[in-house]
């Protein structure tokens, strides 16, 4: 599996995400601090010094980065980790659009931006719509995909579970992203990001079991 020029990008991102971060933290008060957390409701309880809190999500990118390249050197089997390239890929770039999108709203809310749509449902919404687009080209394996326990006694469970899963989590996604243009209060938005997030897995868990249930004895 071919992840060297995925892991340059990732780190060539993270330069420019390092840079931009040093830039607005130098640009705000020295004693400034930006949320780096946020409760249900969507309002932030926890704070950070500004270059931390801007910083981090860089660092994140990094370190998943990593662990991407990593995890193909360990699968038991890497064939049909090979076969599911197009999933994994989409799924580490969907993560490195993902941490942009956190760095970009921590900076926005250090530098003033108003009226910007939720750019942490913009980045969640494309990493649903990428890894709904792949799903139904993945095939068993321990690390990515709908892992239950139907999905993985069955090959052919696996890959009906994985073309209806990817449709409901492309079309969760695309919800996601239309949300993220609406105005909503951020309790409602972090109900949204619950649902969107724990339909398509709820939905295709249950759909495996029920192909399980009827497979030929």
């Amino acid at each position: 599996m071919k992840w060297r020029g995925l892991l340059l990008a990732n780190f060539l991102i993270v330069g420019a995400m390092i840079c931009f971060g040093l830039w607005v933290a130098s640009s705000l008060e020295p004693d400034a601090r930006l949320p780096i957390h946020w409760n249900a409701r969507g309002d932030a309880n926890r704070f950070a010094p500004a270059a931390l809190a801007i910083l981090w999500p860089a660092g994140a990118s990094a370190l998943l980065g990593l662990l991407f390249a990593f995890l193909p050197s360990v699968e038991p089997f890497r064939r049909q980790l090979e076969a599911s390239t197009h999933l994994w890929r989409s799924m580490w770039i969907g993560t490195m659009f993902l941490m942009v999108c956190f760095q970009l709203m921590i900076a926005g809310l250090g530098l003033g931006w108003q009226h910007t749509p939720d750019l942490l449902m913009i980045g969640l919404g494309a990493l649903m719509v990428l890894i709904g687009d792949t799903l139904p080209k993945s095939r068993p394996n321990f690390f990515i995909g709908i892992r239950t326990p139907w999905t993985l006694s069955n090959p052919d469970i696996w890959i009906a579970t994985h073309r209806f899963g990817g449709k409901i989590m492309l079309g969760a996604g695309c919800v996601t992203l239309l949300l993220a243009f609406l105005p909503i209060s951020p309790a409602s938005l972090a109900a949204a990001i619950f649902i969107a997030l724990a339909m398509p897995v709820v939905i295709s868990s249950f759909y495996s079991w029920l192909l399980w249930q009827k497979r030929p004895q």
